[in-house]
């Protein structure tokens, strides 16, 4: 599957300029997206880094609940329903009949998505003993960072339309959770199908799912063509062909969009936001981002074991010339690991001053009077908390050196830098995070929580104060007792500094005036169903 699947890929060919543009015929409409980098796969469950993944996923997988389009409302999905038992342990889904599953070269479903789709999808994560758990390397760092081998007891098929999870104990977060990416459910037929024909990873390289577009070919860092799914549950799609044109440079993703090769573009430079906000022919869209860039220390490392190094460095960084110079202005100062516009927001945390000399005097303290040297690993594509890493990296590294902490700049390409950081390699690092569903366990459970070490917990940071506080926010649906419990958790962070948190950024998105109803998703997503282009 495996060799079909490059070769349908590779028949796409590189499209040329006038081919983004235009439509193949008359009455079809054709979207380009311009996006910054190829996706990790097409398998939600086994990525959290966002990138194109982000946008492709979300195009081809529908959730039993999701969030509509631009907002942070829960909504059915592929349940129509959902009942709570009085004592939170059971969630009942009542499944939505007659949606189809998507066809490709090797698969024509059978029958429509049920129960089976679901039970398989879940499973597959949660069992270890799974046929399907080891494949494509199963690694499942969102189940995993959110306890969820721990909260579940057991996904019991009641009826062909009818799924309860069974938990361990109560917790909060579980609907919103479910609307996220990692739950986008596949198709269980096509798993049967691809493993008897020894090629399971089919199932995650070329993607069934039930969404508005399916996948029609991917050429790496090149282009990903979709079509609009005629038989799509909530009916077709306006734009017929849906094209992302990957384009690393934001520079050139600008040229193509004034150019009118694409239609939308991802991370524009905070350069260029004066020029679009004059391009008649552009309307730059904008909003409060709900996200967070920072650095983070390898605590599991020396030097970083020892708060008091962290906590010199991050008094070391001049936050507000970052703010300059990397967002020019398009941000503010992070004091916390999660978003001013989250609930649970502690106002009261005071941030680390930026005081060079107290800096050098506690890392005396903490034994390094003469400093010592590490490494700064920055990312190698845009993201929407961090508009450009390698300059960010280098004013740390000059702010480091005047308190006598020597640091090489090093980066990866994107899929390896995460690897790698996960496994721990680098002494820090810089990362970010924008929010999958409003609730703040989404930043302080998945990045900080001990269960989600060695996954997107990329500090290896496992602290057990912080950690019982966000366990004991889970199990309450008291959201006073959330909030408090939160604002706690904060203070310790704060305290303990696995993390110097840098900036809360604005997302823009700039669109061709021509493109009708799209709208900036506040979980960082970019979605096209729903959008149309005018006539």
């Amino acid at each position: 599957m495996k060799a079909n699947f490059v070769k349908v890929a590779l028949g796409a060919g590189l499209l040329a300029a006038t081919a983004l543009a235009a439509p193949t015929a008359a009455s079809a409409k054709t979207l380009v997206y311009c996006s910054e980098g190829s996706p990790e796969g097409f398998n939600p469950s086994l990525y959290t880094a966002g990138t194109t993944f982000d946008a492709s996923s979300r195009q081809v997988f529908n959730r039993l609940v999701q969030f509509k389009r631009g907002t942070t409302t829960i909504v059915p999905g592929l349940a129509t329903s959902w009942d709570v038992s009085a004592d939170g342990l059971e969630y009942t889904f009542n499944l939505r009949e007659g949606v189809k599953f998507h066809t490709t070269e090797d698969f024509t479903p059978t029958r429509d998505f049920n129960a089976d789709d679901v039970v398989f999808t879940f499973m597959r994560q949660f069992d270890k003993d799974h046929p399907y758990h080891g494949v494509s390397g199963g690694s499942y760092e969102y189940f995993n960072a959110m306890s969820m081998p721990d909260l579940v007891k057991d996904i019991v098929k009641v009826d062909d339309y009818t799924v309860k999870f069974v938990l361990n104990r109560p917790e909060a977060p579980f609907i919103a959770n479910m609307a996220m990416d990692f739950a986008s459910v596949l198709s269980a037929e096509y798993a049967d199908k691809m493993m008897e024909a020894g090629t399971p990873e089919a199932v995650d390289l070329n993607p069934v799912g039930t969404g508005p577009f399916q996948l029609v070919a991917y050429q790496k860092d090149a282009v990903i063509r979709y079509k609009a799914f005629p038989e799509y549950w909530e009916g077709k799609a306006a734009i017929d062909n849906l094209i992302f044109a990957i384009t690393p440079d934001s520079t050139v993703r600008y040229q193509k969009l004034k150019a009118g090769e694409c239609h939308v573009m991802p991370y524009p430079n905070p350069a260029d936001l004066e020029a679009m906000e004059a391009d008649a022919d552009i309307n730059l869209m904008s909003q409060e981002g709900l996200n967070v860039g920072y650095l983070g220390y390898n605590t599991a490392k020396e030097p970083f074991t020892d708060p008091k190094v962290r906590k010199a460095l991050n008094m070391a960084i001049n936050k507000d010339a970052i703010i300059e110079g990397v967002y020019q202005g398009a941000g503010s100062a992070a004091k916390n690991p999660i978003p001013p516009t989250i609930w649970s927001y502690n106002n009261d945390t005071v941030d680390d001053p930026y005081d060079p000399e107290a800096a050098k005097a506690m890392l005396a303290e903490a034994g390094y009077p003469d400093g010592f040297t590490t490494d700064i690993w920055a990312m190698p594509v845009q993201r929407p908390y961090n508009p450009n890493a390698r300059r960010m990296a280098e004013l740390v590294q000059a702010d480091w050196a005047a308190i006598g902490v020597n640091a090489e700049i090093v980066s990866y390409e994107w899929g390896e830098y995460l690897e790698r950081t996960k496994k721990g390699e680098q002494g820090t690092f810089m990362l970010g995070w924008t929010g999958d569903n409003g609730d703040p366990d989404n930043f302080l459970a998945v990045l900080l929580g001990c269960d989600a070490v060695g996954g997107s917990n990329r500090a290896q940071w496992c602290n057990e104060e912080f950690d019982n506080l966000i366990q004991q926010a889970k199990t309450t649906a008291d959201v006073l007792e959330r909030t408090r419990l939160y604002e706690e958790a904060q203070v310790v962070f704060k305290r303990e500094a696995p993390w110097a948190t840098i900036a809360h950024s604005i997302v823009f998105e700039p669109i061709r005036n021509e493109v009708v109803d799209y709208k900036i998703d506040p979980f960082g997503g970019h979605i096209f169903y729903g959008v149309d282009l005018a006539e």
